[in-house]
């Protein structure tokens, strides 16, 4: 009798529970819910010292180093770069025959600390968009290269890319003449885009198709603008290259596609010095470098040691494109500082 007694007792207690778990789901009840719905606030050592065993769910999983270094330059619509031609950053800088450049400097982010990769030319052009200078050492133009640049991850991420370079005779010309040079036109070097003859010739442009580009609205993600030899200052005074530049900033400064959300960036190949900075082994001279966008800070100067490399980095990290060469160093400093936070 008291068995009997002891198991109808059992069967209750089930009964109940098994009940007050199907009114629990009914309902949508949760026990960790306070009445209002809002998980209980519980003290701040309690919450930093209890640990769990469950598993992590997506949103718990640490994001990728790319996601991370991702997060801190914008993802620019359009960068665009300008180069000038071997000119110290004293010599530019504070110089009255440059007010422009040096009005875009006061208003915009000057990198103070930017420094070429080393002498001649050439080199520094192919670090730009190669993150090496492939053991070429001077203005050659034969010294063609068989490997992969910054075009090539733009146009796998789906972006456009274009350079537009003065007085070149046609698109994809392959030579120099008086007024144009091919060792400041990097692009022409590499053979997966000299080779491809469709591919060169519509992205390998003369300067001319720029302005078309922004009548159109076509303008490219990444666009690489080169002055003539005299116009960039390397066969003319400062007041020249600057006079050059006042036109391209008035017509840039009035497009609708440049107010928002894009870069433009004002720097020199290659300064005059022999500095070294930031593990290269050998130096190309301090350079002004100008960033101009509705995401950098106005009136700002970075004094953090930069290279050419360094902003391939930006670049690629804008962009979240893998890093070539030397722009993946841990000497290459990421260009961080000027960016506005949201």
């Amino acid at each position: 009798m008291e068995a009997d007694l002891h198991r109808l007792t059992r069967l209750l207690s089930t009964i109940t529970l098994f009940m007050a778990a199907c009114s629990t789901q009914s309902t949508g009840a949760n026990p960790a819910l306070s009445p209002t719905g809002v998980p209980p606030t519980l003290p701040a050592s309690a919450t930093a010292s209890t640990p769990t065993t469950s598993a992590p769910t997506e949103m718990s999983v640490p994001p990728s180093p790319e996601s991370t270094s991702a997060s801190l330059v914008p993802d620019f619509t359009h960068i665009l770069i300008f180069l000038f031609e071997s000119k110290e950053f004293s010599t530019v800088i504070g110089n009255p025959r440059m007010p422009i450049f040096n009005q875009l400097a006061r208003e915009n982010t000057l990198l103070t600390q930017h420094f070429a990769i080393r002498h001649p030319s050439l080199p520094n052009y192919l670090a730009l968009i190669g993150g090496d200078t492939f053991g070429i050492t001077s203005d050659c133009e034969d010294c063609f290269i068989d490997e992969p640049s910054l075009p090539d991850l733009i146009e796998k991420a789906g972006l456009t890319w274009k350079t537009y370079q003065e007085n070149m005779p046609k698109p994809c010309f392959v030579g120099s003449t008086l007024s144009y040079a091919q060792k400041h036109n990097p692009f022409v070097y590499f053979d997966p885009v000299r080779l491809d003859k469709s591919r060169c010739e519509r992205s390998v442009l003369p300067l001319s198709a720029l302005k078309d580009d922004l009548t159109t609205g076509s303008l490219p993600n990444y666009a690489f603008v080169m002055p003539n030899m005299c116009n960039s200052a390397h066969d003319c005074g400062l007041d020249t290259a600057d006079a050059w530049l006042k036109i391209w900033n008035d017509r840039l400064i009035n497009q609708p596609s440049m107010a928002a959300n894009s870069l433009i960036i004002l720097t020199w190949d290659e300064g005059q010095g022999q500095h070294t900075c930031c593990g290269l082994k050998t130096g190309g001279g301090r350079i002004a470098t100008v960033l101009i966008s509705d995401k950098a800070k106005k009136g700002f100067q970075d004094e953090t040691p930069y290279t050419h490399y360094s902003i391939l980095r930006t670049i690629s990290t804008a962009w979240n494109l893998p890093l070539l060469g030397h722009a993946a160093d841990a000497e290459t400093t990421l260009i961080t500082a000027p960016w506005i936070t949201p």
